[in-house]
C-alpha cells in the first residue's frame, strides 16, 4: 500500500509501498500527482531502476523533452529522454553534463511548453568523510506567493516575463563552466518564449511565482531599470530561508519534483574525483493544464 509521509520542512515527502520497475496502478498515480501538487518534492526511495523504467515512469506525468542538439551525446543510448547528468570521465570523454544546474532555476521555463516535472534517479553519490555531498536544494513558489505584498500581487496579477535559454547558459560559464557558448542554430531551436509572472498550479489550486533567477530576463513591457527591480524583489522573496529544502541524496533514491511551483539547485561541493551520477527525465507540461487528463487522473480530487 502506498505510503506518503510529509517532511518537517516547507517542501518534501516521502512516498513508500510502490515498485516504479512495474507500472504504478490509476490510484496510486493519482496519490503520487496529488502530493507533488502539495509538497513539490517527492523522495522514493530504494527504487534502483534504469532508464528505460525511468522513462516509462515519467511519461504518465506528460511528453518528455528530448535532449538538445548540444548534449546529445550525453545521454542514455538509444534513449534521447533521458539525459546523464554526472561529472565522471571515461576514455577521456565526460559521460554526463558535469555542471548541470549548479544556479537557481526552474527547468523549461525558456519553452512555449513549460515544463512540469523533472524525475532523477542517483546511481552515484558523492561522500566525504561519512558527508554526502551533491545534494539538491529547493525553494516554494506557492508559499513565496501567499506571502507577496497585496499591492505586488496586484501590480503583477496580468503581466508577462521574457524567459530565455541562453541566459542561464551563460550564467554558468560565468562560474567557470567549460560548456562552450550556444551556437546561432542551437538558440533558434529554444528562442526566448514569455509565460505569466503568476500562474495557477494545475495541481493544487494555489498561486505560484513564475519567473526565477536562471532563466528570467524582463517583466514585458517594462522599462529596464523597473523591470529589474522587480524581478530583483522577487528573486529575493522567493529565496527566503523558510521557503527552502535540501535533499541529500542516497544511491536508489528517485526525486521527483515540480517545475511550476519550485525552483531547485544543484550544489557543486563536489571535486572531479568524487563521482555524482543520476539519470534524468524532464516532463513537460503539455498535458497537466488539461481538465480532462486532471479529472482522468485525480478523479474526485481534480480541482474545480
Amino acid at each position: 500500500m502506498i505510503r506518503i509521509e510529509p517532511g518537517n520542512a516547507t517542501l518534501g515527502a516521502r512516498v513508500t509501498g510502490v515498485d516504479l520497475a512495474r507500472s504504478l496502478s490509476e490510484a496510486d498515480f493519482a496519490a503520487v500527482l496529488r502530493a507533488l501538487g502539495q509538497y513539490g518534492v517527492l523522495c522514493l526511495p530504494n527504487q534502483p531502476i534504469e532508464a528505460a523504467a525511468l522513462r516509462t515512469f515519467s511519461a504518465r506525468f506528460g511528453g518528455l523533452q528530448a535532449m538538445s542538439s548540444g548534449v546529445k551525446d550525453r545521454g542514455e543510448p538509444g534513449m534521447p529522454e533521458v539525459s546523464i547528468l554526472s561529472n565522471i570521465v571515461e576514455n577521456g570523454r565526460p559521460i554526463g553534463i558535469p555542471d548541470a544546474g549548479q544556479d537557481w532555476h526552474t527547468d523549461m521555463t525558456y519553452n512555449r511548453v513549460m515544463g512540469f516535472v523533472n524525475v532523477l534517479v542517483a546511481k552515484k553519490v558523492p561522500v566525504r568523510n561519512g558527508k554526502v555531498l551533491g545534494a539538491t536544494e529547493f525553494t516554494n513558489t506557492q508559499a513565496a506567493y501567499d506571502d507577496l505584498p497585496a499591492e505586488v500581487k496586484t501590480e503583477l496579477a496580468d503581466v508577462t516575463a521574457t524567459h530565455d535559454w541562453n541566459n542561464f547558459h551563460e550564467i554558468m560559464r560565468r562560474k567557470g563552466s567549460t560548456r562552450p557558448a550556444l551556437t546561432e542554430a542551437q538558440r533558434r531551436e529554444r528562442p526566448p518564449v514569455s509565460h505569466p509572472v503568476f500562474l495557477t498550479h494545475p495541481v493544487s489550486g494555489r498561486k505560484v511565482i513564475y519567473v526565477n533567477p536562471g532563466f528570467t530576463v524582463k517583466i514585458d513591457g517594462w522599462e529596464d531599470d523597473a523591470s529589474r527591480d522587480m524581478l530583483d524583489f522577487l528573486f529575493s522573496h522567493v529565496l527566503k530561508p523558510k521557503y527552502r529544502y535540501a535533499h541529500h541524496w542516497t544511491v536508489g533514491d528517485v526525486l521527483v519534483w515540480d517545475h511550476i511551483g519550485t525552483w531547485h539547485q544543484a550544489v557543486g561541493d563536489y571535486t572531479a574525483d568524487e563521482h555524482r551520477l543520476m539519470k534524468r527525465c524532464q516532463v513537460l507540461a503539455d498535458k497537466v493544464f488539461d481538465p480532462v487528463f486532471l479529472e482522468m487522473a485525480l478523479g474526485a480530487h481534480a480541482p474545480a
